[in-house]
């Protein structure tokens, strides 16, 4: 090897790059503690939640399909030994897709199951909502897990006049999130035949607009066509847009108060991240650490001096720079000599020309 090959800096470039790679490959990983969760994630699959009132890439869709990619990238960020557990809610009940399990080994299994929820997997069409919030808060004390319970709070039928039942369980038991899905401004809800295709929407007589069930509210007295015995809420129709949908999120902030919950609205990813990791019990765990993808993007950074920057610098290099004070006197002058005899060139072109 000559001293000019000795100087070229893609000979050193490349040396440092092959030697970054090969460390890569020996390097051993470094133990390093980190935080884990245990997490049951329980979604609403009741009708509302086909409700539209989210986009992605400039298309609407529907609260579900919002929940399953939202929970998909979710399960990217879950550090390595959390466990997640999956299950459906749908009418007062939850029902159990598979045990916790450990989210890096099962990550196929895992996105695989949310990806394959339907709200046609539903076994009813009501929707008690607070009564499967306190079905799912015991699973989760069973499973010895947090909660994540992922719903609009759409209750149907709707509530009776004195509101939700009460909760029996001790508040804050369970750790974890009511999430509350779903656009603040009323959308219509999609209605599907008996073969699941689309036939429009629900319209004001397609639901009850007011619970029938219990004790009349207070001044149903005063209604039209009341009746104690056999009409005691009156024959008024009443409009409640319960055919329209929206996040109820008073009420599901109600419903964390009393479970001992904390709440958060869906907007995506990275914001239920942070509410998972403000309020889901951590559990340190000792992870393997790899080292070498530092030394890999070292290497990277080498092959692109050499292939890219080394290029561009060339044309700079051709240049034929001053190396001193009296150089660039040397060239000034040089140059207002030219510039001089140019002037008195023009000068007799002009005096010719006259």
């Amino acid at each position: 090897m000559n001293s000019a090959s000795r100087r070229d800096p893609r000979l050193w470039l490349l040396s440092a790059a092959l030697l970054c790679f090969l460390a890569a490959l020996v390097v051993p990983p470094v133990q390093a503690s980190s935080d884990s969760y245990n997490i049951l994630f329980i979604v609403d699959i009741t009708g509302s939640m086909n409700t539209r009132d989210y986009t992605q890439g400039g298309q609407p869709v529907s609260r579900l399909e919002t929940v399953k990619s939202i929970l998909q990238q979710t399960l990217v960020d879950l550090p390595c030994q959390s466990h997640v557990s999956l299950g459906l809610f749908a009418e007062r009940g939850v029902f159990l897709l598979f045990n916790p399990i450990e989210v890096c080994s099962n990550f196929a299994p895992i996105a695989g199951s949310i990806a394959a929820l339907n709200w046609r997997e539903g076994w009813e069409g009501d929707s008690h909502i607070a009564e499967g919030l306190y079905r799912a808060i015991a699973l989760a004390a069973e499973l010895h897990t947090d909660l994540v319970f992922m719903t609009d709070g759409q209750e149907a039928p709707p509530l009776p006049w004195n509101g939700a039942p009460s909760f029996d369980g001790k508040p804050g038991a369970v750790k974890g999130l009511v999430v509350g899905v779903g656009g603040y401004a009323l959308s219509p809800i999609p209605k599907y035949d008996d073969n699941g295709r689309q036939v429009g929407f629900y319209g004001p007589d397609d639901v009850l607009q007011e619970s029938h069930f219990g004790l009349p509210p207070p001044g149903a007295e005063k209604r039209p066509g009341y009746n104690p015995r056999n009409a005691p809420f009156g024959n008024v129709h009443i409009n409640n847009n319960e055919h329209l949908s929206s996040v109820k999120e008073p009420y599901l902030k109600g419903l964390a108060e009393k479970t001992g919950l904390s709440y958060t609205h869906l907007v995506g990813e990275p914001e239920l991240l942070a509410a998972l990791r403000a309020h889901a019990t951590p559990h340190p765990v000792n992870v393997m650490v790899e080292r070498g993808s530092i030394a890999a993007a070292l290497g990277l950074i080498c092959l692109l001096c050499v292939y890219a920057l080394l290029p561009l610098l060339r044309p700079l290099k051709a240049v034929r720079w001053p190396r001193s004070a009296k150089d660039v006197l040397q060239r000034a002058k040089l140059v207002l000599g030219r510039r001089g005899v140019a002037s008195q060139q023009a000068r007799i072109v002009g005096a010719a020309e006259d």
